[in-house]
């Protein structure tokens, strides 16, 4: 490790929270798919901002658009109106049909959103009694870190040592359709929030038919069927939204991430009047949400999706990348898995910390990836990425396996 990245990683060190284990890199610039160290040395990034960069690293159409209403204006609050703010929602509300969008920042922001909204749609519409809403997730979610996230989360790391957790949350198996339909008997239940494929989990891909069936099953015991597509949403898996592949619609969705194309924090909650209009001014907002400036950085990088035609790039390429790594033929790889290009692999190796040596490996030959739960590492590169890049790509982490 030379000097200069011991000294960034030191300040971080001293004066920063201990509450992330980054790999030993320094990054200070990113174009496309590449991201380069305080050293100069190049990377292919395979992580992407947990699928926050889909449209690639400092895309030059999403970066001028930012340019553009940086020197115009970037913030009134929602005291007042803006110019951007209903030609975003205009926009936004026909990419993906839904009456309405609630704007909000980042990703958990959404989820605590999506959550009020259904209770509130509980009491009004499902006349749920007064404070005994509930909201089912799937074991092995991940949303983010807030007492309400952490209060749904099975993961030990996530909420050991922060209760007491938010009441109302109930839990079924991922994947397990008999269960959620238990679980939907229960009248005071107004919502079932789920990933279309766990991110987080190390990306579990489930059944084909399962999200049909849990649009099914929350039509028939009306519940709201809230769609976490902050990660898998966007193009990543090979359509626009990873629900496209089973052709169900939401009741609620969420979006984040790819949204501003990494620029900044830009979330949204869509749902229909019925929902949406449960929430009267100055019970729900955010200082910062639907200022003009994510507006039109979130117009330029949905249009930049579309126009570009990510999403097929990444079902093609997926496709690729997964019959790569396949060939490979590594002892070491117990499961490939994935959608697009949102994929993982899972180590079997008796060492716990193999998964973490291997992604040091992957950084020597010029690949960036990360581990998630100790042994699965996500594969998820830029949609920007080409045919030659992938297999590239699959050589180094052919080289990176062989070395374990």
């Amino acid at each position: 490790m030379s000097e200069r990245t011991q000294h960034f990683i030191d300040l971080e060190e001293q004066f920063g929270a201990h509450n992330y284990h980054p790999l030993p890199v320094v990054l200070e610039k990113g174009e496309g798919v590449f991201l380069w160290d305080v050293d100069g040395k190049r990377y292919y990034d395979f992580l992407s901002g947990y699928s926050a960069i889909n449209q690639g690293h400092c895309h030059p159409r999403i970066v001028a658009a930012m340019i553009e209403q940086a020197q115009r204006l970037t913030l009134t609050s929602r005291a007042f109106h803006n110019n951007k703010l209903g030609e975003y929602e205009q926009f936004i509300t026909s990419c993906f049909g839904y009456d309405k969008v609630l704007p909000m920042n980042t990703g958990v922001e959404a989820g605590e959103t999506a959550i009020k909204l259904a209770r509130r749609w509980g009491y009004k519409h499902k006349k749920i009694p007064e404070n005994q809403a509930k909201i089912i997730f799937a074991e092995g979610n991940f949303w983010g870190r807030t007492l309400a996230a952490i209060s749904a989360s099975t993961d030990p790391s996530s909420y050991t040592g922060f209760g007491p957790f938010m009441p109302g949350f109930g839990m079924v198996p991922y994947n397990d359709l008999p269960a959620l339909e238990k679980a939907l008997q229960d009248t005071n239940v107004a919502a079932f929030m789920v990933e279309p494929i766990q991110g987080e989990a190390g990306v579990v891909v489930p059944d084909q038919g399962y999200l049909k069936g849990v649009r099914e099953l929350c039509s028939k015991y009306k519940v709201l069927f809230i769609a976490d597509e902050i990660q898998t949403g966007l193009a990543r898996t090979g359509m626009m939204l990873a629900c496209d592949h089973e052709q169900v619609r939401p009741d609620i969705l969420m979006l984040g991430k790819a949204l501003s194309g990494g620029l900044l924090p830009v979330s949204a909650v869509l749902a229909d009047d019925e929902v949406m209009l449960t929430i009267q001014p100055g019970e729900h907002g955010s200082t910062y949400g639907g200022n003009p400036l994510a507006c039109a950085v979130a117009v330029t990088a949905l249009t930049v999706l579309k126009e570009e035609r990510m999403a097929e790039n990444a079902a093609r390429l997926g496709q690729l990348l997964r019959d790569g790594i396949a060939a490979i033929a590594s002892p070491h790889v117990s499961i490939i898995r994935g959608k697009g290009l949102l994929n993982a692999i899972v180590i079997d190796h008796p060492d716990t910390d193999t998964a973490w040596k291997l992604c040091l490996l992957l950084k020597e030959h010029g690949l960036l990836a990360k581990p998630t739960h100790g042994d699965k590492i996500r594969f998820a590169p830029p949609l920007v990425i080409t045919h030659d890049q992938i297999l590239e790509c699959v050589d180094i982490i052919a080289a990176s396996l062989a070395k374990l």
